[in-house]
């Protein structure tokens, strides 16, 4: 079962002299000799380097204390979250699976073997507590694949123990330069060995120059979400708060693109990304969308009075919030399916050959505005039409459509707002507060919903239905101030639209 560590690091060159006196830095009382290790790590990654080209490193470790398969996903400069394996022979699947999104059907081979014999210090306190481990490391480095050869060179390396100051490295930083020490250039050791034992190799492709035309705003807004969809995989599959919603954010971001920006993508070409786009989004959304309903009948039913609580009502509401309609296991098996690694391909043939229209090569300002008017009088005619409407279903769903459609004209702003400047940014917060809004009134009509079926099977088994009835008034009164909230904020809006 992989497990996860947070790693936080300096790493040096050193030069010969070892490794500086440490002691009396900040906290670090003494420096305690913990003897000399030696490591062997293979580093695997395809055959193109795709986990290297997002600074991902993957390897099987032997020697020290953590021997195993080691997964590194950068966090920030200096930060790494390390997710570990046992030791076998092949690639176990947890950590496979936190790949997939990079790899796709493309196999993982070795690449790189990294040799290291460390020399390793403990930096303690006055209690002899664990502050940091300071190594001088010996690397030898040697190409697996291709025509590369060796490399042999030695850092320092010092590393925060669990739960410590990241202040102290900074303190240490100080002594260590003040030493002579400079840091390392190379990010990892695996970027340093790839450089110097293939140093011909290719390097990683220049990023896009600044979006020039209307296309290149649009593809660079849809690369992003690209980006995002490949980024976040892995954290969907950990289980990290937010990961699953922001997941689905960049899905409906991405085909929103395909739907407003019509004048610079065919969508005669890009309609098939877009239904795929659409499935993933409905396929993230089935938990969450449970998860935010059950929160809001369970606060409401806790902020009744308990006289007014009768029959087995928060029974049965929890029994009908655990009953999830999607759980991580069904997730992991969207994200691991063939269709959506089929979509994430669709995604990077579509901006590596974009199905370009004519307005794709003009001035963005003016072409992506009048995509963003064109959302904009949509939104105001639903808007409009659901106003007038009598207060019912009917209304309902046509708030709902306007929900959809003030999303999408906050995306296409987001999109526009580099080339459109303050007024997209304008724009992009007022469809937000929007959305909001319409989005609490739509929970609210699944919540009415969920009441009248939690209802009728409480009625059917002889039980007492006063406080799903009184829930249900509640939600019906909360869905007309939000109504008439929806009413003023909406002449504030529409006056200040963009022509």
């Amino acid at each position: 079962m992989a497990d996860t560590k947070r790693e936080i690091e300096r790493k040096y060159e050193a030069d010969g002299s070892g490794l500086p006196d440490l002691t009396g830095v900040g906290p670090v009382a003494a420096v305690l000799d913990r003897g000399v290790v030696e490591l062997d790590a293979t580093y695997y990654d395809t055959a193109d380097e795709r986990l290297a080209e997002d600074a991902l490193t993957l390897r099987r470790r032997t020697g020290g204390s953590d021997a195993g398969w080691h997964l590194k996903f950068p966090v920030a400069p200096g930060v790494r979250d390390e997710i570990r394996a046992p030791l076998g022979d092949t690639v176990p699947e947890e950590i496979a699976a936190l790949v997939r999104s990079r790899v796709r059907h493309r196999a993982l081979v070795p690449l790189v073997r990294l040799r290291s014999v460390r020399d390793v210090r403990h930096l303690v306190d006055a209690q002899g507590a664990l502050l940091a481990e300071a190594s001088l490391d010996t690397v030898t480095a040697e190409r697996l694949t291709g025509p590369g050869g060796t490399a042999r060179w030695t850092e320092i390396e010092v590393e925060l123990a669990d739960g410590g100051d990241p202040a102290l490295l900074d303190r240490l930083d100080k002594r260590l330069r003040a030493a002579g020490v400079r840091p390392s250039a190379a990010a990892s050791k695996l970027a340093r060995a790839l450089a110097e034992t293939a140093p011909d190799r290719p390097g990683k492709p220049a990023g896009p120059t600044a979006p020039a035309t209307a296309g290149d705003h649009v593809l660079a807004y849809l690369r992003a979400q690209r980006d995002a969809l490949v980024a976040l995989d892995p954290a969907v599959r950990r289980g990290i708060p937010d990961s699953v919603h922001r997941m689905r954010v960049a899905t409906r971001r991405a085909r929103a693109t395909l739907r407003t920006f019509t004048g610079v993508l065919d969508r005669a070409v890009t309609g098939p990304v877009g239904a795929e786009l659409k499935w993933l989004a409905g396929e993230l959304g089935v938990e969450r969308d449970h998860e935010v309903l059950a929160d809001r009948l369970t606060s409401a039913l806790d902020a009744l009075p308990p006289a007014l609580v009768t029959g087995p009502v928060p029974e049965r509401l929890t029994a009908w919030a655990e009953a999830r309609p999607g759980t991580h296991a069904h997730l992991a098996g969207v994200l691991d399916s063939h269709r959506h690694l089929a979509l994430l391909d669709a995604l990077d043939a579509l901006l590596a050959d974009p199905p370009l229209r004519a307005a794709a090569g003009r001035k963005p300002k003016k072409a992506l505005a009048k995509a963003v008017r064109k959302d904009e009088r949509k939104l105001t005619a639903l808007i409009e039409h659901a106003l007038a409407l009598p207060a019912g279903p009917e209304r309902d769903r046509a708030l709902h459509e306007a929900r959809k459609k003030a999303k999408r004209t906050r995306y296409a702003a987001e999109a526009a707002t580099d080339a459109l400047g303050a007024p997209a940014r304008t724009l992009t917060k007022a469809m937000k507060g929007l959305t909001t809004l319409l989005g609490d009134h739509q929970d609210g009509v699944m919540a009415r919903h969920t009441l009248r079926e939690l209802a009728a099977v409480a009625h059917a088994a002889g039980e007492n239905t006063f406080t799903y009835g009184l829930l249900y008034g509640r939600e019906e009164g909360r869905a007309a101030r939000l109504e008439a909230e929806l009413a003023e904020r909406w002449r504030k809006i529409a006056g200040g639209l963009p022509g």
